[in-house]
């Protein structure tokens, strides 16, 4: 299943050293039993679970995964909190703040973009992602405690990491299946939510206030909890990815693709919680 995020396209499993084609590439649905790593004898035979020979030693496993995701998010989180302390949120400066955090996001954009159309990852660029992200979150988060209220940040940040748990949990118990159709709902829904929320900008940009209303009052909350479960079906996609990543003998190089995967997921379903959260604290 190649799994891509609601906000931008990123490739699979890409091409392994050998020449063998790709996780991303070749198994395009869920549930068969097509193995893309065919041809590599240290994939595991997906019939009985059992690895085909011995490991080798740059075979991705959960722990590459797991370190890999954890170096991203706490890039994140960091030069998110640099950024809450050394850019002031106050009347008079907020202004400039701010148009350091729009920097940064379209920084962080681009880095992304390039990024997903590379064939294999780039462990620089996708730190230089989640450096600039951080960025950017830890002004908006700022300002959010600032003028909403201080316990909103925590409260999405608790909420994001229950998303996130909640997943995984019915993931792995098997309550949550990622087929074909799955995937083809998700990526429809997410294209059409995306497309309503750049059309609310535009009206908002040029019409002024929020636009359609589709980010504040009833539309907001609404719009809101869409949003939050699209990135819940993310992290779903994210999962089948690194299960299947680890089964077919995906080159360990892989897991940053997965850390990277990861972290554009939590990054949307936190920006939501937040969001949503603001619009039921106050105006």
């Amino acid at each position: 299943m190649r799994s891509s995020n609601p906000v931008f396209s990123r490739r699979g499993f890409s091409r392994d050293n050998g020449g063998q084609a790709g996780f991303g590439a070749q198994h395009q649905q869920a549930g068969t039993a097509t193995n893309p790593y065919a041809t590599n004898p240290y994939a595991t035979d997906p019939a009985t679970g059992m690895p085909q020979a011995p490991a080798r030693a740059n075979a991705m496993t959960i722990d590459d995964v797991v370190s890999r995701t954890a170096m991203t998010l706490g890039t994140v989180v960091l030069t998110a909190v640099i950024s809450w302390l050394t850019l002031p949120v106050d009347p008079a400066n907020i202004n400039k703040s701010y148009m350091i955090a729009v920097g940064a996001a379209l920084v962080a954009f681009v880095f992304a973009m390039v990024q997903s159309f590379k064939r294999k990852p780039v462990p620089a660029l996708i730190l230089a992602y989640a450096a600039f992200e951080g960025v950017f979150l830890g002004v908006i988060s700022s300002a959010t405690s600032t003028y909403i209220g201080e316990g909103v940040v925590i409260q999405a940040v608790l909420g994001t990491m229950c998303v996130f748990a909640g997943v995984l949990f019915a993931y792995k118990m098997r309550w949550i299946r990622v087929t074909r159709r799955f995937y083809g709902f998700v990526m429809a829904a997410a294209m059409g939510f995306v497309l309503l929320m750049v059309v609310n900008m535009l009206f908002s940009l040029f019409g002024g206030g929020d636009g359609l209303g589709f980010r504040s009052g009833g539309l907001g909350i609404v719009f809101g909890i869409i949003g939050i479960i699209l990135g819940a079906c993310f992290l779903a996609l994210d999962f089948k990815q690194v299960e299947d990543g680890v089964a077919y003998g995906a080159p360990r190089e892989e897991s940053w693709l997965a850390a990277f995967g990861l972290t554009m997921t939590l990054v949307w379903i936190y920006l939501e919680m937040l969001r949503l959260l603001s619009i039921l604290k106050g105006d």
